[in-house]
């Protein structure tokens, strides 16, 4: 089993109040890029309304040193539209796709229905086909559902369905708002993943410094290969709640692997440069 990592500075990013120059955006991923993580989630297309902080991607990533690094970049896109705009940097190997088992946070998030969020991965996954990238899907609430709305693991099954039935190769649970306990994680997974050997099912966690390592057990345990985090814990969705819970913090993360064998080709010295970049942005 091989482990991929991904960091998130886009999610510690977009939420952050005040806005984070271009520069040092530009600054702090080529340094992330140095590190050795699988992907780099990097950027968003999404409404600048909504997401101001991101309203500079493409400047950001245009501007991004890659002949150098194996990293692939991920941009997280809400519609045809954002897609497009990704599609058309080269740059850019990975969509990735918003998609929420509660019809509450889709419609707060993406402003559509589930059926309309089905339509537009179909047409998202077109483009990418056509354009030699990636499509990764993000089901979110992917472990119970906060807005009371209907959650099981039939729902996550009928959703994974259609994903994969469109040629999706990559899944991630998220746990949007950081409420899922160990037990929900290891469930989801357990229900996915025999289900599903073909695809690469990941999580994307929210956790607190208390809680973090009971929630990678409880993913790992249940044959997980994919896992999101953040440097220094930070980030969230605007779209959620106001009171969030961090990303799980990276720095935690890479010891955790690392003990079990995985991820021994990450360079120190660029994951300090990228520790002490995080701690002049994020303060």
């Amino acid at each position: 089993m091989e482990i991929k990592l991904v960091e998130c500075p886009r999610d510690a990013m977009q939420g952050w109040p005040s806005f984070i120059a271009t520069a040092d955006k530009i600054n702090y991923l080529n340094s992330l890029l140095q590190v050795g993580f699988d992907v780099l989630d990097c950027g968003s297309f999404v409404s600048p309304k909504a997401i101001p902080q991101m309203a500079d991607t493409a400047t950001v990533i245009r501007r991004l040193q890659i002949s150098n690094t194996k990293t692939a970049l991920l941009v997280i896109v809400a519609n045809e539209r954002g897609a497009q705009e990704a599609v058309a940097l080269e740059q850019i190997n990975a969509l990735g796709f918003p998609f929420s088992l509660s019809p509450t946070f889709q419609q707060r998030n993406t402003n559509s229905t589930l059926e309309e969020s089905m339509e537009r991965v179909y047409a998202i996954q077109n483009l990418c086909v056509k354009n030699n990238k990636q499509l990764v899907v993000y089901l979110s609430m992917g472990f119970g559902n906060p807005y009371g709305d209907a959650y099981s693991e039939d729902l996550l099954l009928e959703f994974t369905h259609k994903i994969a039935v469109a040629g999706i190769q990559t899944i991630s649970l998220a746990d949007t708002v950081g409420l899922a306990t160990p037990e929900q994680i290891g469930k989801a997974l357990h229900t996915l993943i025999p289900q599903y050997p073909q695809l690469e099912i990941g999580v994307h966690l929210h956790s607190t410094t208390q809680n973090w390592k009971e929630k990678l057990d409880a993913a790992f345990k249940e044959g997980c290969v994919r896992y999101d985090g953040a440097l220094k814990g930070i980030g969230g969705c605007p779209m959620a709640q106001d009171s969030l819970v961090g990303n799980m913090d990276t720095e935690r993360m890479i010891p955790y692997f690392q003990q079990k064998g995985y991820l021994q080709q990450l360079d120190q010295d660029a994951l300090n440069r990228s520790l002490q970049l995080a701690s002049q942005i994020f303060h």
